[in-house]
């Protein structure tokens, strides 16, 4: 039995979820057999708190989250935020001018909301033919404006995370947009999570940064903990965890950043590493 990591934190969409954004029961029963040996399971993820799958939430083992890729670390037993990287409102803002002369349409979250101009909503279908379960959860999770820029200067707080989605068509465009965020905003991160998006963190955010700071807050050595990803934003806590472990659906440039790489997300990759990490079976 395998005792000598502490912590395992890992993604959700197309990591810990099947594309379908279902939850395998093995991947379940592996944390939860994990937890028992006192190994702190941490979802890790670009999703606000209320976009984490209640099957996870129900899990008594499950205390801490990372959330809109690092922008927040949320201690959910004491119902508190240990970390925060938030983008500036006028950043933001500057960020939206640039997004506004190209063909795609945006959202951000704030303070555990999402938000939209209710037009782009209304025109969200094309963008997400390659992506129709991240289309339900936009309707789900976005609150409709009528313009978003207006609403944000009303509220006059930061965000955790803005995000972009293109057309199928627009792939080159997207590929160039992601590294033209940072060249233009050197105080901004441009990573992708899913086939039509690019998400964009404040440079103090980070997937990678949050595991480092929740491991700080829980004195445990960083090199005892274990990273499970799939995707450019989790590139970073591959690296800067002791066992970066890649997907096999993960884009090569992830696979590179890894120090193993196990099963799809469709073939519960992560449960099969921590059986194999406990040196037990399914």
């Amino acid at each position: 039995m395998n005792t000598y990591y502490r912590i395992i934190a890992f993604d959700l969409d197309g990591t810990f979820l099947r594309d379908d954004k279902s939850i395998p029961e093995e991947n379940l029963r592996a944390l939860e057999a994990a937890a028992a040996r006192g190994i702190e399971p941490v979802p890790a993820t670009g999703r606000i708190f209320r976009g984490v799958p209640p099957q996870l939430k129900e899990l008594s083992c499950i205390r801490y989250y990372i959330l809109s890729n690092g922008a927040a670390v949320y201690d959910s037993r004491e119902d508190r935020i240990l970390y925060r990287g938030d983008v500036p409102l006028a950043l933001a803002l500057r960020c939206y001018e640039y997004l506004d002369t190209l063909p795609v349409i945006y959202d951000c979250y704030q303070n555990e909301q999402g938000w939209i101009t209710r037009s782009m909503l209304e025109a969200a279908p094309p963008y997400f033919a390659l992506e129709p379960e991240v289309l339900k959860m936009l309707y789900g999770l976005r609150k409709p404006v009528e313009d978003l820029n207006e609403t944000l200067r009303q509220r006059g707080e930061g965000l955790q995370k803005l995000q972009v989605f293109f057309k199928p068509e627009d792939e080159e465009l997207r590929q160039a947009t992601i590294r033209e965020i940072p060249r233009r905003f050197p105080e901004l991160t441009a990573t992708t999570s899913v086939k039509n998006n690019i998400e964009i963190n404040s440079i103090s955010a980070g997937k990678g940064k949050a595991l480092r700071g929740l491991c700080a807050a829980l004195g445990i050595d960083p090199a005892r903990s274990v990273a499970f990803g799939d995707g450019s934003n989790d590139s970073e806590m591959l690296r800067m965890a002791g066992l970066g472990v890649a997907m096999a659906n993960a884009s090569d440039a992830v696979k590179r950043e890894a120090d193993l790489v196990t099963e799809s997300n469709e073939a519960c990759g992560v449960a099969k590493s921590i059986w194999r990490l406990l040196g037990e079976n399914a």
